[in-house]
């Protein structure tokens, strides 16, 4: 906050009308003996120009690394105009909408997000938003329990590529209300569905598939679309939204299209800062929709027959209904998605379709400027959008270490999900050639230094 506007004859006036003498009166209900005297690890207080100057320095501590990694989040260009309108104060300070007729402008914000999700999924819905991809996919696995009720098992099936952290926390939201969470056999060549091996008779409640998958693979979703239909369950998809702009819309997966989309946002105007934030997305078809969790913002006109917005179907109040509410975590990120909406109406789909192909592009350069170095190949076979996974002949964390020196962030290890020493890299659309150069570069005399270290997985 830039600026506190109250005086100490603001504080004094304040206290005297609620019978205060002074400020640690609001507290004493505090015991005595759990009250701190002084902070001695706190420095003392500074002032505006002091405070500014000290902040400026430690952002410059981070530096400003070419950044290669991806692995969920990704460094897009978002044009100046996004966040010069969404913080203004009218967006900036609103929060999720209580009394719909004198929130008008929000609505219709949350409105016009809403119809761009579902052009962008081929989807009949979108809610108004979620904490995050990671709770979105647990948020999305409880909706099809309750939209599936002719299979009980709480079974969901994982296609290999699902990001390992969207399981981890969707095993600890949904877990403890019965659901578990299996892996799908995985091809080695491919790193996606071994189709060949896929299990029969184990009755899941859903199958989730993730389009482009964690290590960037693209697997074939109408045929396992298809699959998971026949074997009675509902199919969610986890997408990539800058995807989307290229690849087919989960709508269209298969014969008959998944029943649900959700995901990670940020690639829609929100920048990397430090974890956060973020927010998740979720489209559904019609017939779902009463089991969607989150809100709702339907256009409508009033008597006088103009138009206006309001919330549909359900309130914010029943979603605190203990076990009878259709999600106890739901989050409308109210001013991410204020951002998300600005940024895709200044792209139109046209430039998101540029965005795309950049990324890709930029992609195909930096792999195949990675794999003529020695001991650096793909682990996967197969096409990609804009992430790729190498095989190292080496440790990947000591040279990720080496890069970060030379102010380059090399991707992301994926040893531990690979099993194998691997990295994932990734180039969006904001990578130059120069750029792409200089990572190969360095990269290039790091693996010819020899230095190899360590483990039997640095002797794959």
């Amino acid at each position: 906050m830039p600026f506190i506007p109250h005086t100490e004859k603001d504080t004094r006036e304040m206290l005297e009308i609620i019978g205060a003498s002074e400020i640690d009166d609001l507290f004493d209900e505090i015991p005595t003996e759990l009250l701190i005297g002084e902070l001695h690890e706190v420095p003392e207080a500074l002032n505006e120009m002091e405070i500014s100057r000290l902040m400026r320095a430690r952002a410059a501590l981070d530096g400003t690394p070419l950044c290669f990694i991806g692995a969920g989040a990704y460094e897009h260009h978002i044009p100046t105009a996004v966040w010069d309108i969404a913080t203004r104060g009218e967006f900036y300070s609103s929060y999720t909408p209580y009394q719909a007729e004198a929130s008008q402008g929000t609505l219709q914000t949350i409105y016009e997000y809403q119809t761009m999700m579902t052009q962008l999924t081929a989807l009949d819905v979108s809610n108004a938003s979620l904490y995050d991809g990671a709770s979105a996919l647990a948020e999305a696995s409880l909706m099809a329990v309750r939209s599936n009720r002719r299979v009980r098992t709480g079974r969901i099936l994982l296609a290999p590529g699902v990001n390992p952290v969207y399981e981890q926390v969707a095993a600890a939201i949904a877990g403890a209300q019965g659901l578990t969470f299996e892996r799908l056999p995985q091809e080695a060549a491919s790193g996606n569905v071994d189709f060949d091996r896929l299990p029969a008779h184990r009755e899941p409640v859903a199958v989730v598939i993730q389009q482009p998958s964690f290590p960037g693979t693209l697997e074939d979703v109408d045929r396992l679309t298809d699959w998971a239909h026949s074997q009675g369950a509902l199919v969610i998809g986890i997408v990539n939204p800058i995807s989307l702009a290229l690849l087919q819309a989960p709508g269209h997966w298969g014969g008959q299209g998944v029943e649900i989309a959700c995901g990670e946002g940020q690639p829609l105007g929100v920048p990397l800062s430090s974890g956060g934030p973020y927010f998740g997305f979720m489209t559904c078809k019609q017939k779902h929709v009463r089991q969607m969790p989150g809100r709702i913002v339907g256009r409508t006109t009033d008597l006088d027959g103009n138009p206006g917005f309001t919330l549909t179907l359900q309130a914010r109040e029943q979603h605190i209904r203990r076990s009878r509410a259709t999600s106890n975590i739901c989050t409308n990120q109210g001013l991410m998605v204020t951002a998300a909406t600005i940024y895709m109406s200044l792209l139109g789909f046209e430039g998101l379709v540029r965005v795309a192909r950049s990324s890709h592009a930029n992609t195909t350069a930096l792999i195949e400027g990675l794999t003529a170095i020695k001991g650096v190949r793909r682990l996967y076979d197969g096409p990609y959008f804009h992430e790729v996974a190498l095989r190292l002949d080496r440790p990947v964390a000591p040279l990720l270490t080496a890069l970060a020196d030379s102010d380059i962030l090399g991707g992301f290890d994926l040893t531990s999900y690979a099993g194998t020493d691997a990295l994932l890299v990734c180039a969006t659309e904001t990578k130059t050639s120069a750029d792409i150069e200089t990572f190969v570069a360095a990269f290039a005399g790091l693996m010819s230094s020899g230095a190899r270290q360590g483990g039997e997985n640095g002797k794959n």
